[in-house]
């Protein structure tokens, strides 16, 4: 049964928590002072700036972090500071009956994938992947911003379109697909493979990358496609693939042309979903429509 959060309205209190990696304070206090510009009350985890190694804490602070967003009544979105690392060592020890009491928002994209992907395994629950992302000047963009403002605070959620820019563009094929949108960063959805990852017959899989070796890509991809994880998957929504040489002989985006054509579906590139430029926000988890010949990726419900 689906966990459906209520979308969120001024004078409603959002935290962030850090389920990964320790966030800089001064970009968190950057982003707090966005979302109280809208009206919404801004508080934070007990540890979402601790540190121990590449962890914002201990698995336990993290988790109780989480599970007190989770079960505090007055707490109505919950927003990971940043992905990094570490948030799959605690996917499965969230409350997820807490969760399907009062379903509310995850907001966070990354390694955060992997809550994504465990809450809707375990509730239903519809999160959004995405953040306010601060661009390589370190200013926050007005349609970012505005992409996040409208998913959490106004009604349905807007239809996101292919930018011609983004290299994924080119793996662009024909046709179109309807299904649960599931994924999001690639490296999550091949390591939730087996007790995070939900079923993706049927689905639209979501897929982001950065900075990894195209060695990397490869075996992940080659994994999930022998082990028949995307067997009978209704399309492929491709995001932004960062930090790879474009030109060399063997490009990422040859790539990922071998792996999806032994897919045979409907695949949409060029999706600003991840970790480029002026990146936009989608629901994991809900409805969604790919069409390739509009270039959208949209959400009915």
């Amino acid at each position: 049964m689906a966990a459906i959060p209520s979308k969120l309205k001024a004078g409603d209190r959002v935290r962030f928590v850090s389920p990964a990696s320790t966030p800089e304070r001064e970009g968190i206090a950057r982003r707090a002072e966005i979302l109280e510009s809208w009206g919404l009350k801004v508080d934070f985890g007990r540890h979402a700036f601790e540190k121990k190694a590449y962890l914002a804490g201990t698995d336990e602070e993290r988790l109780a972090d989480l599970n007190e967003a989770i079960n505090d009544p007055e707490i109505r979105g919950i927003f990971s500071t940043r992905g990094g690392k570490g948030s799959y060592r605690i996917a499965d020890r969230l409350d997820f009956d807490g969760v399907q009491k009062d379903p509310k928002f995850p907001i966070g994209f990354s390694d955060i994938t992997m809550l994504h992907l465990s809450l809707y395994k375990r509730c239903g629950l519809i999160g959004l992947h995405g953040a306010l992302a601060a661009e390589e000047d370190g200013n926050f963009s007005a349609e970012n911003s505005e992409a996040l403002r409208r998913a959490l605070m106004q009604p349905g959620f807007a239809a996101v379109l292919s930018r011609p820019e983004e290299p994924t563009s080119a793996l662009t094929t024909g046709g179109t697909a309807n299904g649960r949108l599931i994924g999001g960063n690639l490296d999550m959805v091949a390591m939730a493979v087996g007790w995070a990852l939900p079923d993706l017959r049927g689905a639209i899989l979501l897929l982001e990358v950065v900075n990894m070796h195209i060695g990397q890509v490869d075996r992940q991809l080659t994994m999930l496609r022998k082990a028949g994880h995307l067997n009978g998957l209704g399309g492929v929504a491709l995001g932004q693939f960062t930090g790879f040489d474009l030109k060399s002989d063997f490009s990422v985006i040859n790539l990922l042309r071998e792996h999806l054509d032994a897919l045979d579906v409907p695949v949409l590139g060029g999706l600003p979903l991840g970790h480029g430029s002026r990146p936009l926000v989608v629901p994991i988890g809900t409805t969604a429509r790919l069409d390739t010949a509009a270039g959208t990726l949209s959400f009915p419900d």
